[in-house]
């Protein structure tokens, strides 16, 4: 008969199902027999500039040192960055891009015994993390698909040790100011560590928008994470971070793996950093595609949340999954979102111009093909 290996498995992990990233290009042209070329992805809320010629050519330069391990203590990067963020080097912790980071927290501070509060539709990565330590994840009901934070606060528990944040939010791209963070802050126990994940910080416009950094020194109990994967165009090097006090940072760097950021990951994070042309035009273009996709949705008249990342979730009418796999035919990937209680809406990604244009068009004739 064989081992049941599941059996054997830590008892938080033996429920939990695999994380499902959005579809790649190649499995959709192999699937529909199209072009590559054809195929237009907004999917994954990557950035759709490509890396930055810095980027790009930083690599270049240290690929001659692959045959080296990289930098366990990431001096290049734990320099450039704390000197952008004026923070203290012994703050930073880095991951494998900062879903990395985000495990890396519930592996270090939570158990079997204990609570992590989260709310309805925020980042999967929360309950999957907190599950797979032995916690319990408790979920608070969504406001307006957005974070309740009262109701979060009143949530916590005398075995609470951890609350999962995100502003804005993924995948509903909704966001609350910095006087509701404050708020909250204020309610919340010292001894409770409160994870602000800013992936999509740089995307956000409201000048009331939090920054979670210039919050640390106020409250020692708060642990910021953040990526280079989103506006800094790196998704596919794996570069995230927390900013935290020294001593949780410390107790971070414990576990950490020692090599979990590669050195060509480094050097074009390093290069990035430093490239303010490049991260300007990254808003830019999320700024002004935001607008054509809220436009054209309006238009085909879906409803859609208004959002602060580089994404769009809306609502199809008719079952999501359906409208998505409808899409592909198309040669368009959007994300379907039915794995958050959100079974009608779908997510798109904020692309270049004619980008958009094609997932609009696509929609437009998945719609009229519905309809009749």
């Amino acid at each position: 008969m064989g081992c049941d290996f599941l059996k054997l498995a830590v008892s938080g992990v033996q429920s939990l199902h695999p994380y499902l990233p959005g579809k790649p290009v190649d499995e959709l042209a192999r699937e529909q027999g199209l072009a590559v070329d054809d195929i237009v992805k907004l999917a994954s809320n990557e950035n759709p500039l490509g890396p930055s010629e810095s980027s790009k050519s930083a690599i270049k330069q240290q690929l001659s040192e692959l045959s080296r391990y990289p930098d366990g203590n990431l001096y290049n990067l734990r320099k450039t960055l704390s000197e952008k963020l004026a923070v203290k080097p012994e703050q930073l912790t880095f991951g494998n891009g900062s879903n990395d980071v985000l495990v890396l927290l519930a592996e270090c501070f939570l158990k079997e015994g204990c609570s992590a509060v989260f709310s309805q539709y925020a980042f999967v990565v929360y309950p999957i993390a907190i599950q797979a330590s032995g916690a319990e994840g408790i979920v608070v009901p969504a406001k307006n698909h957005g974070h309740d934070l009262e109701a979060m606060a009143k949530a916590i528990r005398k075995d609470t040790r951890m609350v999962f944040l995100a502003n804005p939010n993924n995948p509903t791209g909704t966001a609350f100011d910095a006087d509701e963070l404050k708020l909250f802050m204020g309610k919340v126990p010292e001894d409770v560590i409160v994870v602000l994940d800013e992936a999509y910080f740089e995307y956000a416009e409201s000048v009331d928008h939090p920054n979670g950094v210039q919050m640390l020194r106020e409250y020692p109990n708060l642990v910021v994470t953040r990526t280079f994967s989103k506006a800094y165009g790196l998704a596919g090097s794996r570069v995230g971070y927390s900013i935290s006090s020294p001593e949780v940072a410390s107790i971070l760097n414990r576990l950490r793996q020692p090599f979990n950021v590669n050195s060509l990951a480094e050097a074009a994070a390093v290069a990035v950093l430093n490239d303010d042309e490049y991260l300007q035009t990254s808003r830019d273009v999320n700024s002004q595609g935001k607008v054509q996709l809220e436009q054209g949705l309006a238009r085909l008249g879906y409803d859609f949340i208004p959002s602060s990342g580089n994404f769009i979730t809306f609502n199809t009418g008719v079952d999501g999954v359906t409208c998505y796999e409808k899409l592909l035919e198309e040669g368009v990937i959007a994300r379907p979102v039915a794995n958050y209680g959100m079974p009608s809406h779908l997510r798109v990604s904020i692309g270049l111009k004619k980008e958009n244009e094609r997932f609009l068009e696509a929609l437009a004739e998945v719609q009229g093909r519905t309809a009749q």
